[in-house]
């Protein structure tokens, strides 16, 4: 059954985005993300989603052969929450906020753009340590979940472009 339905995917004009070019006949997007090289991104959380994002194109390798280079800029900052009467804050949001663009070597022209977010709720403790923990474990988190997404709509944009 399954393999009907994939057939018939090829004429209605949708097709599978990760499916491999010989099944398909089209590009295959798995080929395209190795070959994006991605720029390094400042700080702790920069260095976790440039990681993430390497992960999840070339499988933690370097891009062969280059074709396009994905710049990301990030912002982050912190929304306390759950404040208690004393004006503490009991709970916390961490909050990344991510522009990013697609830029094609060849001509150096843009490919694509656009603003990926993750927000992350985290609990404050009594503990100084337990709180950097938190902190911490909700930016990887973050970064993470804004990973996948920057290169969900990348491959996307690779499924189709030529």
């Amino acid at each position: 059954m399954a393999s009907v339905l994939v057939a018939g995917c090829g004429d209605s004009g949708f097709r599978p985005m990760y499916a491999s070019s010989a099944i398909i006949g089209g590009p295959d997007v798995n080929e395209k993300l190795k070959q994006m090289e991605i720029a390094p991104i400042p700080g702790r959380v920069g260095q976790r989603l440039r990681n993430e994002l390497i992960y999840q194109s070339t499988g933690g390798g370097l891009a062969e052969q280059p074709v396009y280079r994905l710049e990301i800029v990030i912002r982050e900052s912190i929304t306390p929450t759950l404040v208690q009467e004393d004006g503490n804050s009991s709970g916390s949001v961490y909050n990344l906020r991510t522009s990013f663009r697609l830029v094609r070597l060849a001509d150096h022209s843009v490919a694509l753009q656009g603003e990926s977010n993750g927000r992350i709720a985290f609990q404050r403790f009594d503990s100084v340590f337990a709180n950097v923990r938190a902190r911490q474990e909700a930016e990887d988190r973050a970064a993470k979940t804004v990973g996948e997404e920057v290169k969900g709509r990348i491959a996307a944009y690779l499924s189709g472009a030529a």
